[in-house]
């Protein structure tokens, strides 16, 4: 389980996160929505032991898979050898990397579909190219917790697809539990089994997503008009958020 229990972060006397408390087991995903600068990021921070807390509990496998939304590195590496540093927690200070680890590797830059990216430059990538590399590093670990910072933020349309289906897979193949913010609704309704909603007067909403994310808590939650619709697929229908600002769009069923 991976988990926060009344947390409290402050940043001198503001309150960045104020009494959260939110936990995840195995084979279960939970989305964190907010706007800019309301602490998604900080609470992430708090379950990976990176930022200390004024108040509260945080609980987490000592090895936890992080995909951050940037990463800035000094030296040009190869793709490969970015994501064999996600097994770099299980070895020693001064040991390298041995076949084992560069096998995992491989393996988790084919499970993310980065394979022929192996011998490039990690720096020269694309936005998008970078944040599968590093969600391969995160499955290198190992870990069946995983935390990802707006993990679609620099993926085109098809990559979001591709990335929220393997997170999908991850969850009910692998037990993986999984965190992961982000400020579209739609992906919290499409993979997401909890949400919680990081809220204007500082407090939190968690809950089921069906029961979270309605649109009288979306227009609080962002100051917009929301409407929630259904899209029809071949067996099954699903629910969709849209605001209201999209006029064409709110002739959809409800």
């Amino acid at each position: 389980m991976i988990s926060l229990t009344h947390a409290f972060v402050k940043f001198g006397t503001r309150d960045v996160l104020r009494d959260v408390s939110f936990s995840v087991v195995q084979g279960r995903t939970l989305a964190i929505l907010g706007p800019n600068g309301r602490g998604k990021t900080t609470a992430l921070r708090a379950l990976l032991g990176q930022q200390r807390l004024s108040g509260g509990s945080v609980t987490a496998p000592e090895i936890v898979g992080y995909v951050p939304q940037t990463i800035n590195l000094a030296h040009p590496y190869r793709a490969i050898d970015v994501v064999v540093m996600g097994s770099a927690a299980h070895r020693g200070w001064l040991s390298q990397p041995g076949r084992g680890d560069r096998d995992k590797a491989a393996a988790a830059m084919r499970r993310t579909g980065v394979s022929h990216l192996v011998d490039s430059s990690f720096d020269r990538l694309s936005g998008g190219e970078k944040q599968m590399v590093l969600l391969a590093r995160a499955l290198a670990t190992g870990s069946r917790a995983l935390i990802l910072d707006e993990p679609t933020a620099a993926l085109d349309l098809r990559n979001q697809i591709n990335l929220l289906s393997l997170l999908t897979e991850l969850r009910r193949e692998e037990g993986h539990a999984i965190i992961f913010t982000t400020h579209d609704p739609n992906h919290a309704l499409s993979i997401a089994d909890e949400a919680v909603l990081m809220m204007p007067d500082g407090k939190t909403l968690t809950g089921p997503v069906d029961t979270v994310i309605l649109p009288e808590t979306l227009e609080a939650l962002y100051d917009v008009s929301m409407r929630v619709g259904s899209l029809a697929g071949d067996e099954t229908s699903r629910r969709i958020v849209v605001p209201k600002f999209m006029p064409e769009l709110q002739r959809l069923p409800s």
